[in-house]
């Protein structure tokens, strides 16, 4: 089912986000005047379409996964006398450069729409409070401690767990020091430590990148006590007798204090009877448990279809982010800058090998992900969305033959020439180009199989 799920989600987000690239390029040839001969949802066979009074056709095709614009192009086929000043290629320079260039600011455009809707709707998250700091670890040799909330990286801001992953992974590389400013969650006065976190080649290598693990911290949790939240019908749990609001007190004469100590002896055991004392109703009894088997990453584990009782987290660790609808088209267009600078740095880093190419990512991590974030929530996959846009739009700039960002390098080359590039240098650079993606292609698809 989830199989299902991922591949569903896949179409959704990279089927909008390709239509939506291209559209950019359709709406802007229009307006310089080029006449589109198609638009297409989708590839292969129409399976509707229409024509408006222009002459363009609308089609959706059998394939979901994008789309495309076709316009009408003398390199492509013959193009009546009377038509010749609405060809693509009979345009000017500048027109030009706008029609390729519309598809990436398209992309970039929908980022921000997208994050100007989570910022508008607003989310509640937690405070960066570390918990346990490992010894011997770059936390811990820089000062850092449990308790302490992290409000800044490298001077920039990190109200969320998420804002501290990203500056610590836009610091791959990083020798010397990295800068943290904490402060004290439970007091009122704001005040601020600066700590100078001593790292070597920071991230490098690592596949994929761990930043929190590698600096040494863990997030704070509240203590979760081992009491059952939800009994599914069928499993193991229910089986055995347990309820809603029982508390595991201990397994085999084991003490039981936290709910994953529980998790970790169900794990371990599938197939064998556990003895339980359990708590209910101020009374402590005796049961017997035997946790069903599955196979997970090729492991036999344990699970007896339980969930965990919801346990609420101290106010003054809450956040709640949320702007009016003025302040957050600032706060959005922020966010996409600062994805649009990290996605470029990523490139540069992994090119210059601080970063593993195994990072790279093909459609089978892509529907994974778009899977998982749909099945987080509105918000997660939103966010998940507006990250690939800003990723298909950096992407179809860089400059290689075949993506827009090629032929945006031929139409300056010929600005600061006066003529256009040759159709013979054209030719070897397409065959560069699709041998370039082609390449990149590959190698996704293969650590994506890797992955599994």
């Amino acid at each position: 089912m989830d199989a299902i799920q991922n591949v569903l989600a896949a179409i959704v987000v990279l089927g909008l986000l390709i239509t939506f690239h291209e559209f950019g390029h359709f709406w802007v040839a229009r307006r310089c005047g080029v006449k589109v001969l198609r638009f297409s949802v989708g590839f292969g066979k129409p399976l509707w379409s229409r024509f408006d009074r222009h002459g363009t056709e609308y089609a959706i095709a059998a394939i979901p996964l994008g789309g495309y614009v076709k316009m009408l192009d003398e390199r492509e086929g013959p193009v009546a006398e009377e038509e010749l000043d609405r060809a693509f290629n009979r345009q000017g320079v500048w027109a030009r450069i706008a029609i390729v260039a519309a598809g990436p600011l398209a992309n970039f455009l929908l980022a921000i729409a997208a994050y100007w809707l989570i910022f508008v709707m607003g989310t509640s998250t937690v405070a960066p409070v570390i918990g346990p700091v490992a010894p011997d670890s770059p936390a811990a040799r820089g000062g850092l401690a449990s308790g302490q909330e992290i409000v800044a990286v490298q001077g920039d801001a990190t109200p969320t767990w998420e804002a501290v992953n990203l500056e610590l992974l836009s610091a791959i590389g990083a020798d010397g020091s990295l800068e943290i400013a904490t402060r004290d969650p439970e007091r009122s006065d704001q005040a601020t430590r600066r700590y100078q976190v001593p790292v070597s080649d920071w991230l490098v290598g690592q596949d994929p990148p761990q930043p929190l693990t590698t600096l040494g911290v863990t997030p704070w949790r509240p203590a979760t006590p081992a009491v059952l939240g939800q009994v599914l019908d069928d499993g193991a749990a229910a089986q055995a007798g347990l309820q809603t609001g029982d508390r595991i007190v201990a397994v085999d004469g084991e003490p039981i204090g936290e709910w994953m100590a529980f998790v970790e002896r169900v794990r371990a055991n599938p197939g064998k009877t556990l003895t339980l004392r359990v708590e209910r109703d101020a009374a402590t009894r005796e049961m017997s448990l035997t946790p069903q088997r599955r196979e997970q990453d090729g492991e036999a584990i344990g699970y007896i279809g339980a969930g965990v009782e919801p346990v609420s987290w101290p106010e003054s660790y809450r956040r709640e982010i949320r702007f009016g609808p003025l302040d957050a088209v600032a706060e959005a267009v922020t966010r996409t800058g600062e994805m649009t600078v990290l996605t470029l740095d990523s490139i540069r880093k992994m090119l210059i090998g601080l970063i593993s190419p195994s990072n790279l990512s093909g459609p089978i991590t892509i529907a994974r992900i778009a899977g998982e974030t749909a099945r987080s929530g509105l918000e997660s996959f939103v966010a998940f969305m507006a990250y690939l846009s800003i990723s298909l739009g950096v992407l179809n700039l860089l400059p290689i033959p075949v993506l827009d960002g090629g032929h945006l390098l031929y139409y300056v080359i010929e600005l600061i020439r006066g003529r256009p590039v040759s159709e013979a240098a054209q030719s070897a650079g397409l065959r560069i180009g699709l041998a370039l993606v082609g390449t990149l292609m590959v190698m996704a698809l293969y650590f994506d199989l890797m992955r599994l």
